[in-house]
């Protein structure tokens, strides 16, 4: 199921690049001066649904914070994270289980995803599975945590590093220490079909990193408005997806008409989110992989894809047992 046809993202990708390069104020000559045109855009404000919202007689999952000190993959590094454990986890059979990077932006209930209100809602009405979440925030490069309450700022300076990188650093990180960890009080489900990973920006490529590097761990992916740019060469992706042989990921891909773009006078190739996510999914398609992408009007943030998540679960989970 793909939300947005090929041929019509390829049209939506052609008109972004004719109102890059309209030319205004010029004469006709063979000048090589060209200034930015861009149509207007409104950023639209999606609103929540119900699914987003606490219902009266659902059952509240229950939510643990931990610090994480020790290390190994990203030595000198401290960090937040949480887990989530829904009502219906009894420990008689494994759960499934899905991690979310940038933990805290996910974690929040009046924030734009709500993952712990939207679980207790779907896994209430099994449209989704019994599933222990993770929260993880980057690292901190320094010995204590700051004083600031757990959010956006100050921004831990290990989160390029960790997030941005093709490299399969993060995927051990999770694989060698937090799973274990994790393991020593519940049950997680050891099929990789019922394991999810999530992120948006940077979060969304380091998730679609995890999985493409160990598909046997990870299988589904969720990235909103994802940093596939020329970051740390996460540009690439396409070509990448493209020569290597078609791997088992279920992905879906949220972004939107005001993502970030290089600024007008400083044309910087891979720099530019809209097309960085038209591209990736162009090779998705190619590849005949499992995916959906939605595109909507909404800028570098998590508005959309929160609003959405409701169903982004659903189609995620749709033929796993509940």
């Amino acid at each position: 199921m793909k939300q947005l046809p090929f041929a019509l993202a390829i049209l939506v990708s052609a008109q972004l690049v004719f109102a890059a390069d309209a030319v205004t104020n010029a004469p006709t000559t063979n000048t090589n001066r060209r200034v930015a045109v861009r149509f207007p855009r409104t950023e639209v404000k999606y609103q929540h649904g119900p699914d987003s919202q606490r219902k009266d007689g659902v059952p509240r999952g229950k939510i643990t914070d931990f610090d994480w000190k020790e290390s190994k993959v990203f030595p000198n590094t401290i960090r937040h994270w949480s887990t989530y454990v829904p009502a219906q986890y009894d420990g008689t059979k494994p759960a499934a289980l899905m991690v979310f990077q940038d933990g805290h932006t996910y974690l929040k209930e009046d924030g734009d995803f709500r993952v712990p209100v939207v679980f207790d809602n779907l896994i209430a009405t099994k449209e989704m599975p019994v599933t222990i979440a993770v929260f993880i925030d980057p690292g901190f490069t320094q010995k204590e945590f700051p004083t600031a309450p757990r959010g956006w700022q100050p921004e831990p300076r290990n989160r390029s590093f960790e997030y941005d990188s093709l490299s399969t650093n993060y995927s051990e990180f999770l694989i060698a220490e937090i799973l274990p960890e994790i393991r020593k009080q519940y049950k997680i489900t050891q099929d990789p079909e019922g394991r999810a990973i999530c992120g948006i920006s940077s979060g969304g490529i380091c998730a679609w990193t995890v999985a493409w590097s160990r598909p046997d761990q990870f299988r589904k992916v969720v990235s909103h408005v994802g940093s596939f740019t020329n970051i740390r060469g996460g540009n690439k992706y396409p070509e990448i997806i493209r020569t290597n042989d078609w791997k088992p990921i279920r992905i879906f891909v949220q972004d939107g008409a005001n993502d970030l773009r290089a600024s007008a006078g400083n044309r910087r190739p891979g720099w530019n989110w809209v097309i960085g996510n038209l591209n990736l999914v162009a090779a998705l398609e190619e590849k005949d992989c499992d995916y959906k992408y939605v595109f909507g009007e909404g800028g570098h943030n998590g508005n959309h894809g929160g609003t959405i998540f409701p169903d982004t679960m659903r189609w995620l989970w749709r033929d796993y047992p509940k």
